[in-house]
Protein backbone atom coordinates (compact mmCIF):
# COMPACT_ATOMS: atom_id res chain seq x y z
CA UNK A 1 0.00 0.00 0.00
CA UNK A 2 1.63 3.26 -1.11
CA UNK A 3 1.43 6.74 0.35
CA UNK A 4 0.16 9.83 -1.45
CA UNK A 5 -3.16 11.03 -2.78
CA UNK A 6 -5.97 8.53 -3.18
CA UNK A 7 -6.32 7.62 -6.85
CA UNK A 8 -9.54 7.95 -8.82
CA UNK A 9 -9.64 4.19 -9.34
CA UNK A 10 -9.49 3.64 -5.60
CA UNK A 11 -12.40 6.00 -5.07
CA UNK A 12 -14.51 4.24 -7.70
CA UNK A 13 -13.76 0.80 -6.21
CA UNK A 14 -14.57 2.06 -2.75
CA UNK A 15 -17.80 3.67 -3.92
CA UNK A 16 -18.93 0.36 -5.45
CA UNK A 17 -18.15 -1.57 -2.26
CA UNK A 18 -19.89 1.02 -0.10
CA UNK A 19 -22.98 0.91 -2.30
CA UNK A 20 -23.23 -2.85 -1.75
CA UNK A 21 -22.63 -2.51 1.99
CA UNK A 22 -25.23 0.24 2.31
CA UNK A 23 -27.87 -1.87 0.59
CA UNK A 24 -27.03 -4.93 2.67
CA UNK A 25 -27.22 -3.01 5.94
CA UNK A 26 -30.85 -2.12 5.17
CA UNK A 27 -31.66 -5.79 5.80
CA UNK A 28 -31.85 -7.75 9.06
CA UNK A 29 -28.58 -9.50 9.90
CA UNK A 30 -29.57 -13.06 8.99
CA UNK A 31 -31.16 -12.04 5.69
CA UNK A 32 -28.16 -9.79 4.95
CA UNK A 33 -25.73 -12.68 5.37
CA UNK A 34 -27.80 -15.10 3.30
CA UNK A 35 -28.36 -12.60 0.49
CA UNK A 36 -24.64 -11.74 0.32
CA UNK A 37 -23.90 -15.43 -0.14
CA UNK A 38 -26.51 -15.76 -2.87
CA UNK A 39 -25.22 -12.69 -4.75
CA UNK A 40 -21.65 -13.96 -4.70
CA UNK A 41 -22.84 -17.29 -6.08
CA UNK A 42 -24.43 -15.41 -8.98
CA UNK A 43 -21.24 -13.45 -9.61
CA UNK A 44 -18.82 -16.36 -9.20
CA UNK A 45 -18.86 -17.32 -12.88
CA UNK A 46 -18.28 -13.85 -14.38
CA UNK A 47 -15.62 -13.10 -11.74
CA UNK A 48 -13.71 -16.26 -12.63
CA UNK A 49 -14.03 -17.74 -9.15
CA UNK A 50 -15.37 -21.08 -10.34
CA UNK A 51 -12.43 -21.54 -12.69
CA UNK A 52 -9.96 -20.98 -9.85
CA UNK A 53 -11.83 -23.46 -7.68
CA UNK A 54 -11.76 -26.06 -10.46
CA UNK A 55 -8.04 -25.52 -11.01
CA UNK A 56 -7.20 -26.06 -7.36
CA UNK A 57 -9.45 -29.08 -7.05
CA UNK A 58 -7.87 -30.57 -10.18
CA UNK A 59 -4.48 -30.19 -8.54
CA UNK A 60 -5.15 -31.69 -5.11
CA UNK A 61 -8.40 -33.65 -5.50
CA UNK A 62 -8.41 -34.90 -9.11
CA UNK A 63 -10.52 -37.94 -8.22
CA UNK A 64 -13.54 -35.99 -7.02
CA UNK A 65 -16.85 -36.99 -8.51
CA UNK A 66 -18.37 -34.32 -10.74
CA UNK A 67 -21.33 -33.73 -8.41
CA UNK A 68 -18.95 -33.23 -5.45
CA UNK A 69 -16.87 -30.69 -7.35
CA UNK A 70 -20.01 -28.87 -8.49
CA UNK A 71 -21.27 -28.61 -4.92
CA UNK A 72 -17.94 -27.12 -3.82
CA UNK A 73 -18.02 -24.63 -6.69
CA UNK A 74 -21.42 -23.44 -5.48
CA UNK A 75 -20.62 -23.48 -1.77
CA UNK A 76 -17.33 -21.56 -1.83
CA UNK A 77 -18.67 -18.32 -3.37
CA UNK A 78 -21.58 -18.51 -0.92
CA UNK A 79 -19.04 -18.70 1.92
CA UNK A 80 -17.13 -15.70 0.52
CA UNK A 81 -20.28 -13.59 0.33
CA UNK A 82 -21.39 -14.50 3.84
CA UNK A 83 -17.97 -13.70 5.33
CA UNK A 84 -17.99 -10.33 3.54
CA UNK A 85 -21.35 -9.42 5.08
CA UNK A 86 -20.33 -10.68 8.52
CA UNK A 87 -17.00 -8.84 8.66
CA UNK A 88 -18.77 -5.56 7.94
CA UNK A 89 -21.52 -6.31 10.46
CA UNK A 90 -19.46 -6.50 13.68
CA UNK A 91 -22.46 -5.87 15.91
CA UNK A 92 -24.35 -8.73 14.28
CA UNK A 93 -21.37 -11.04 14.54
CA UNK A 94 -20.94 -10.28 18.24
CA UNK A 95 -24.61 -10.98 18.88
CA UNK A 96 -24.43 -14.23 16.91
CA UNK A 97 -21.29 -15.51 18.65
CA UNK A 98 -22.24 -14.36 22.15
CA UNK A 99 -23.01 -17.37 24.30
CA UNK A 100 -21.46 -19.87 21.86
CA UNK A 101 -18.95 -21.98 23.80
CA UNK A 102 -15.38 -22.53 22.68
CA UNK A 103 -15.03 -26.31 22.45
CA UNK A 104 -12.24 -28.71 21.60
CA UNK A 105 -9.28 -30.20 23.43
CA UNK A 106 -7.45 -26.86 23.48
CA UNK A 107 -10.23 -24.79 25.06
CA UNK A 108 -8.96 -25.27 28.63
CA UNK A 109 -5.39 -24.48 27.54
CA UNK A 110 -6.61 -21.10 26.27
CA UNK A 111 -8.36 -20.39 29.57
CA UNK A 112 -5.29 -21.37 31.59
CA UNK A 113 -3.04 -19.14 29.48
CA UNK A 114 -5.42 -16.23 30.03
CA UNK A 115 -5.34 -16.74 33.80
CA UNK A 116 -1.55 -17.03 33.79
CA UNK A 117 -1.01 -14.02 31.52
CA UNK A 118 0.87 -16.19 29.01
CA UNK A 119 1.04 -15.04 25.37
CA UNK A 120 -1.09 -17.04 22.95
CA UNK A 121 -0.94 -17.31 19.17
CA UNK A 122 -4.12 -18.70 17.62
CA UNK A 123 -3.73 -19.87 14.03
CA UNK A 124 -6.45 -20.51 11.50
CA UNK A 125 -7.19 -20.31 7.79
CA UNK A 126 -9.83 -18.97 5.45
CA UNK A 127 -12.41 -21.58 6.42
CA UNK A 128 -15.91 -20.97 7.77
CA UNK A 129 -15.45 -17.51 9.20
CA UNK A 130 -12.08 -17.04 10.85
CA UNK A 131 -13.35 -13.85 12.50
CA UNK A 132 -15.98 -15.73 14.50
CA UNK A 133 -13.33 -17.27 16.77
CA UNK A 134 -11.53 -13.93 17.17
CA UNK A 135 -14.80 -12.31 18.21
CA UNK A 136 -15.51 -15.12 20.70
CA UNK A 137 -12.11 -14.63 22.32
CA UNK A 138 -12.75 -10.91 22.71
CA UNK A 139 -16.14 -11.59 24.28
CA UNK A 140 -14.43 -14.03 26.67
CA UNK A 141 -12.16 -11.24 27.92
CA UNK A 142 -8.98 -11.99 25.97
CA UNK A 143 -6.93 -9.09 24.59
CA UNK A 144 -6.82 -10.02 20.91
CA UNK A 145 -4.77 -8.57 18.10
CA UNK A 146 -4.57 -9.82 14.52
CA UNK A 147 -1.75 -9.64 12.01
CA UNK A 148 -2.93 -8.65 8.52
CA UNK A 149 -1.74 -7.37 5.17
CA UNK A 150 -3.24 -3.94 4.38
CA UNK A 151 -5.40 -3.74 1.27
CA UNK A 152 -4.08 -1.80 -1.72
CA UNK A 153 -7.23 0.33 -1.75
CA UNK A 154 -6.57 2.69 1.15
CA UNK A 155 -10.17 3.83 1.54
CA UNK A 156 -11.36 0.24 1.77
CA UNK A 157 -8.51 -0.57 4.14
CA UNK A 158 -9.67 2.14 6.55
CA UNK A 159 -13.20 0.80 6.45
CA UNK A 160 -11.96 -2.74 7.03
CA UNK A 161 -9.84 -1.71 10.01
CA UNK A 162 -12.75 0.17 11.53
CA UNK A 163 -15.03 -2.86 11.16
CA UNK A 164 -12.47 -5.29 12.58
CA UNK A 165 -11.67 -3.05 15.55
CA UNK A 166 -15.29 -2.16 16.31
CA UNK A 167 -15.60 -5.08 18.72
CA UNK A 168 -12.53 -4.15 20.75
CA UNK A 169 -9.87 -6.08 18.83
CA UNK A 170 -6.66 -4.68 17.39
CA UNK A 171 -5.04 -5.01 13.96
CA UNK A 172 -1.30 -5.06 13.32
CA UNK A 173 -0.37 -4.24 9.73
CA UNK A 174 2.58 -6.12 8.27
CA UNK A 175 5.57 -3.81 8.38
CA UNK A 176 8.02 -2.38 10.90
CA UNK A 177 5.53 -0.28 12.87
CA UNK A 178 2.88 -3.01 13.00
CA UNK A 179 5.39 -5.68 13.98
CA UNK A 180 6.71 -3.55 16.85
CA UNK A 181 3.18 -3.08 18.21
CA UNK A 182 2.50 -6.79 17.79
CA UNK A 183 5.60 -7.75 19.80
CA UNK A 184 4.58 -5.42 22.63
CA UNK A 185 1.13 -7.01 22.59
CA UNK A 186 2.55 -10.53 22.84
CA UNK A 187 5.04 -9.64 25.55
CA UNK A 188 2.15 -8.23 27.55
CA UNK A 189 0.37 -11.58 27.52
CA UNK A 190 -2.01 -10.84 24.66
CA UNK A 191 -3.52 -13.14 22.03
CA UNK A 192 -2.31 -12.84 18.45
CA UNK A 193 -4.47 -14.21 15.60
CA UNK A 194 -2.74 -15.30 12.37
CA UNK A 195 -3.96 -16.93 9.14
CA UNK A 196 -1.41 -19.17 7.43
CA UNK A 197 -3.09 -20.50 4.29
CA UNK A 198 -1.91 -18.05 1.64
CA UNK A 199 1.16 -18.39 -0.56
CA UNK A 200 4.24 -16.63 0.82
CA UNK A 201 7.17 -16.14 -1.56
CA UNK A 202 9.60 -16.07 1.37
CA UNK A 203 7.93 -18.92 3.22
CA UNK A 204 9.06 -22.50 3.78
CA UNK A 205 8.37 -25.21 1.14
CA UNK A 206 6.00 -27.29 3.26
CA UNK A 207 3.04 -29.35 2.08
CA UNK A 208 -0.72 -28.81 2.04
CA UNK A 209 -2.98 -31.53 0.64
CA UNK A 210 0.17 -33.38 -0.38
CA UNK A 211 1.44 -30.61 -2.66
CA UNK A 212 4.27 -28.09 -2.12
CA UNK A 213 2.87 -24.93 -0.53
CA UNK A 214 5.08 -22.01 0.47
CA UNK A 215 4.03 -21.27 4.05
CA UNK A 216 5.06 -18.52 6.47
CA UNK A 217 6.67 -19.87 9.65
CA UNK A 218 6.13 -16.60 11.55
CA UNK A 219 3.52 -18.06 13.94
CA UNK A 220 5.93 -20.77 15.07
CA UNK A 221 8.88 -18.37 15.15
CA UNK A 222 7.00 -16.00 17.45
CA UNK A 223 5.71 -18.81 19.65
CA UNK A 224 9.25 -20.04 20.24
CA UNK A 225 10.72 -16.59 20.77
CA UNK A 226 8.10 -15.39 23.26
CA UNK A 227 7.13 -18.75 24.81
CA UNK A 228 3.59 -18.39 23.47
CA UNK A 229 0.97 -21.11 23.34
CA UNK A 230 0.37 -22.05 19.67
CA UNK A 231 -3.22 -23.17 19.10
CA UNK A 232 -5.01 -24.13 15.85
CA UNK A 233 -8.53 -22.64 16.02
CA UNK A 234 -11.57 -22.66 13.75
CA UNK A 235 -14.98 -21.04 13.31
CA UNK A 236 -16.82 -23.71 11.32
CA UNK A 237 -20.16 -22.66 9.90
CA UNK A 238 -23.15 -24.68 11.05
CA UNK A 239 -25.69 -26.15 8.61
CA UNK A 240 -28.04 -23.20 9.19
CA UNK A 241 -25.45 -20.96 7.48
CA UNK A 242 -25.46 -18.43 10.31
CA UNK A 243 -24.12 -19.98 13.52
CA UNK A 244 -20.65 -21.39 14.19
CA UNK A 245 -18.90 -24.18 16.02
CA UNK A 246 -15.89 -22.61 17.73
CA UNK A 247 -13.09 -25.15 18.03
CA UNK A 248 -9.68 -24.91 19.72
CA UNK A 249 -7.43 -27.88 19.03
CA UNK A 250 -4.62 -29.20 21.23
CA UNK A 251 -1.72 -26.69 21.24
CA UNK A 252 1.16 -27.50 18.90
CA UNK A 253 4.19 -28.62 20.96
CA UNK A 254 7.26 -26.39 20.76
CA UNK A 255 10.00 -27.98 18.66
CA UNK A 256 11.31 -26.23 15.55
CA UNK A 257 9.56 -23.79 13.17
CA UNK A 258 9.24 -26.19 10.23
CA UNK A 259 7.80 -29.05 12.28
CA UNK A 260 5.39 -26.75 14.09
CA UNK A 261 4.22 -25.02 10.91
CA UNK A 262 3.67 -28.32 9.12
CA UNK A 263 1.53 -29.41 12.07
CA UNK A 264 -0.57 -26.27 11.54
CA UNK A 265 -0.92 -27.06 7.83
CA UNK A 266 -1.94 -30.63 8.65
CA UNK A 267 -4.54 -29.41 11.14
CA UNK A 268 -6.07 -27.04 8.59
CA UNK A 269 -6.00 -29.74 5.92
CA UNK A 270 -8.08 -32.02 8.13
CA UNK A 271 -10.65 -29.29 8.74
CA UNK A 272 -10.86 -28.38 5.06
CA UNK A 273 -11.22 -32.05 4.15
CA UNK A 274 -14.21 -32.28 6.49
CA UNK A 275 -15.79 -29.00 5.23
CA UNK A 276 -14.70 -28.65 1.61
CA UNK A 277 -17.22 -25.96 0.73
CA UNK A 278 -16.16 -23.69 3.58
CA UNK A 279 -12.53 -23.11 2.55
CA UNK A 280 -11.69 -20.34 0.09
CA UNK A 281 -10.48 -22.48 -2.81
CA UNK A 282 -10.11 -19.35 -4.93
CA UNK A 283 -6.72 -18.53 -3.36
CA UNK A 284 -3.61 -19.29 -5.41
CA UNK A 285 -2.29 -21.47 -2.60
CA UNK A 286 -0.05 -23.67 -4.74
CA UNK A 287 2.02 -21.28 -6.82
CA UNK A 288 5.19 -22.05 -8.75
CA UNK A 289 6.19 -24.28 -11.62
CA UNK A 290 5.35 -27.51 -9.79
CA UNK A 291 1.79 -26.35 -9.22
CA UNK A 292 1.38 -25.21 -12.82
CA UNK A 293 2.70 -28.52 -14.18
CA UNK A 294 0.41 -30.51 -11.91
CA UNK A 295 -2.64 -28.45 -12.92
CA UNK A 296 -1.78 -28.87 -16.61
CA UNK A 297 -1.26 -32.62 -16.22
CA UNK A 298 -4.62 -32.91 -14.45
CA UNK A 299 -6.44 -30.76 -16.95
CA UNK A 300 -8.32 -33.59 -18.63
CA UNK A 301 -9.54 -34.76 -15.20
CA UNK A 302 -10.77 -31.33 -14.18
CA UNK A 303 -14.32 -31.44 -12.82
CA UNK A 304 -16.90 -29.59 -14.87
CA UNK A 305 -19.08 -26.88 -13.38
CA UNK A 306 -22.80 -27.29 -13.03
Amino acid sequence: MTDGAVRRGERLEYAAVMAVLTLLRLLPYRLRVRLAGRVMRWLSGPLGLRRRIRDNLALVRPGLERFEATEIERAVPDTIGRVFAEVFSPEGMMQQVRGTPITGDGAEDLAQAQRAGRPVIVVSGHIGNYDAFRTALILAGHRVGALYRPFNNRLFNRRYRAAMEANGGMLFARGRKGMAAMVRHLRGGGVLAILIDQHMDQGAPLTFFGKPAMTATSAADLALKYDALLVPVYGIRRPDGIGFDLIAEVPVPHSDPLTMTQALNDSLERRVGAHMGQWIWTHRRWKGRRGRRARKAGGDRRPESG
